[in-house]
């Protein structure tokens, strides 16, 4: 193993060593070792007698903006969050339009809705689930991996890990030794980066794993912080469902995104806030026949987590007392990666090694299947709740979580269908797809919940728990009859008629089923949280946030603007609602001013009345 103090001197190497045509792995999300990438893309951008063709996920960018009043929102703050932040060479040539020829990417799963204009993206999209990523690089015949990497320097010889990106590296090693064993030119490097934090444990790999190690002050870059999320009404009473299904003494997997960040905050309220939680539980979920028993006792066995994702919020049920159940080896968590915000890697790098080491780090085979130490795995997962997000669910229980109906990928399967595969397969175990019963586009509200849908992650056959904010549907076990009826009883009261209709007509249901009972509709959940928002409960941002008090506000009105999207006629009632709102608060004003919206001239005019109109109707929704 050599390490290298020149990202350019190690490109050349590598196509000196392995040939000028690389089929290069590199891992999802933060563990692409970028330097190194971006040092092999230059090269082959020079000289076009090169190949690189790149299998990978989750290329992440800075957020971009799509109008010109993101534009004023987002430089300020990207500028401020992501500084110092390196971008790799391949996406930003892939934006431009002028990725070389001799340069391929494919990605398995997509930075979510990033890459639905892009053509090259969509066409080189590989479907596959997570557990079948490390199949699918070695089948490819991958000469290169390389990987970004955390170093503990503590002791007489430097540790390296593979902190967060474990998940498909360590399922092919073993067949990469056995390969280059056998005479094929492969190399495994490493990049260090010493802002990654160091996870011992089975992340842990000795320096020989490594052909070459990049470590030199020129690749040290802050890591990719996702910034932290604002949850809504919809997304808390989800959340809040979910929590009172999730037994104590038992297992939890979650993702990213607002509703995990809702499930999360309902098992902390349920645990250290019960009273409250009881009487939330008792208004949203009477469930007179007990079909679906809710568990609304805090924590006294805590739970243990085995998620492909360590997602912040296990950090914050772990500090709450909750992620406390340990498993063999004194784990209270599996993870195969994460990805998190600037506190979220803080809050690691903090921890002494002791602690770090209850937070294991291992390959997605062990997180994501039953396969390989069976027997050990279904003891720890006992009364496992896998908690995965949904775009669309049709009644008849299939979801379509990462592709639209045109083809088009949103994200990628990742996950998921492992997930629910592997609750299928214990006998106390249950899948919860989560998603909101309703979305806005251009100004009008639409239902998540379909008749059909011509994209399917999760098959209808494979159904097993469906959540939104207006309930839970147990499909487990029921016929087509009871899943329709029991998924239009968690559907916005508005669509309901049309899907009812729609079963009907195809005999699915019977004329004297009924329609749900009234009462799905927004502005009951606002008067459900009303009275504990007062006390301060459910905030926008319940785990902090990275943007200031005025961005917090802007990001209000900017919500509600992109729901309009590009409909002119919801444009022009946005900018009338706009002209009859009153005059700004001192906090809309410092909103305004952050986006330089106070000038006098006649497009600031058209901005800030538009601003104005969606906090009005912002405020109307609540």
């Amino acid at each position: 193993m050599r390490i290298y103090q020149d990202s350019r001197t190690l490109a050349r190497d590598i196509f000196a060593h392995l040939g000028s045509a690389l089929e290069v792995g590199l891992p999802l999300g933060i563990g692409k070792a970028t330097h190194v990438i971006n040092a092999l893309f230059e090269e082959a951008e020079k000289d076009r007698s090169l190949t690189l063709d790149i299998l990978t996920a989750l290329t992440l960018e800075r957020p971009r903006a799509s109008s010109e009043l993101e534009a004023r929102f987002l430089a300020p703050f990207v500028e401020r969050h992501f500084k110092g932040y390196v971008d790799l060479s391949y996406a930003v040539a892939a934006r431009r339009g002028d990725l070389p020829g001799n340069v391929r990417v494919s990605e398995f799963f997509l930075n979510s809705g990033a890459w639905l204009s892009h053509a090259g993206a969509q066409q080189n999209y590989v479907s596959a689930n997570y557990t079948a990523a490390g199949k699918a690089l070695l089948d490819k015949r991958i000469n290169l991996l390389a990987q970004l990497i955390a170093i503990d320097e503590s002791g007489p010889e430097p540790r390296y890990s593979l902190a967060c990106n474990p998940d498909v590296t360590l399922d092919i090693l073993p067949e990469l030794k056995r390969r280059k064993e056998a005479g094929e030119k492969i190399w495994v490097v490493g990049q260090v980066n010493r802002s990654l934090p160091f996870m011992p444990g089975s992340a842990e790999v000795p320096a020989d794993t490594f052909d070459a190690i990049l470590d030199a002050p020129e690749a040290e870059f802050p890591i990719f912080a996702a910034p932290k999320r604002p949850v809504a009404t919809e997304d808390y009473v989800a959340g809040l469902h979910a929590a009172s299904l999730i037994k104590d003494g038992g297992t939890l997997q979650i993702g990213i995104g607002s509703l995990g960040d809702a499930v999360t905050y309902g098992l902390i309220l349920r645990h250290k806030h019960n009273a409250l939680f009881k009487e939330l539980i008792a208004r949203i979920a009477p469930d007179p026949d007990g079909s679906l028993p809710r568990e609304t006792e805090p924590f006294s066995e805590g739970l243990y987590a085995s998620s492909e994702m360590f997602v912040e919020g296990f950090l914050d049920l772990y500090e709450a007392g909750i992620l406390k159940r340990e498993v063999a080896g004194g784990h209270v968590l599996h993870g195969a990666f994460f990805v998190g915000s600037h506190s979220f890697y803080d809050r690691l790098r903090k921890m002494s090694e002791v602690e770090r080491r209850k937070f294991d780090m291992v390959p997605v085979s062990f997180t994501n299947s039953l396969y390989g130490d069976e027997e050990r795995k279904r003891a720890d997962r006992k009364n496992a709740r896998f908690v995965n997000n949904t775009m669309i669910a049709t009644l008849l229980g299939a979801a379509a979580s990462d592709t639209l109906d045109s083809g088009k990928v949103v994200s990628g399967v990742g996950g998921q269908h492992d997930f629910v595969e592997q609750a299928h397969a214990m006998t106390d175990a249950r899948s919860f797809l989560m998603l909101n019963a309703v979305r806005r586009s251009g100004g009008k509200a639409k239902s998540n919940v379909l008749w059909t849908y011509a994209a399917a992650t999760i098959p209808r056959h494979q159904r097993d728990i469906f959540i939104t904010e207006y309930g839970v549907a147990d499909l487990w076990g029921c016929s087509d009859r009871e899943c329709i009826l029991r998924m239009l009883a968690i559907s916005d009261q508005r669509f309901q008629k049309e899907l009812h209709g729609a079963a009907l007509k195809a005999g699915k249901i019977e004329p004297s089923d009924p329609l749900p009972p009234p009462g799905n509709m927004p502005g009951k959940l606002e008067d459900l949280l009303e009275s504990a928002r007062s006390k301060g409960f459910f905030p926008r941002f319940p785990f902090g946030s990275d943007f200031t008090q005025e961005e917090q506000c802007a990001l209000i009105a900017l919500g509600e603007l992109k729901a309009v999207g590009k409909s002119r006629g919801a444009m022009l009632r946005l900018f009338w609602e706009g002209m009859r709102a009153p005059a700004p608060d001192a906090e809309q004003r410092a909103a305004l001013e952050r986006l330089k919206l106070l000038n006098g001239g006649w497009k600031d005019f058209l901005y800030r009345t538009l601003m104005k109109g969606a906090w009005s109707r912002a405020r109307g929704q609540r």
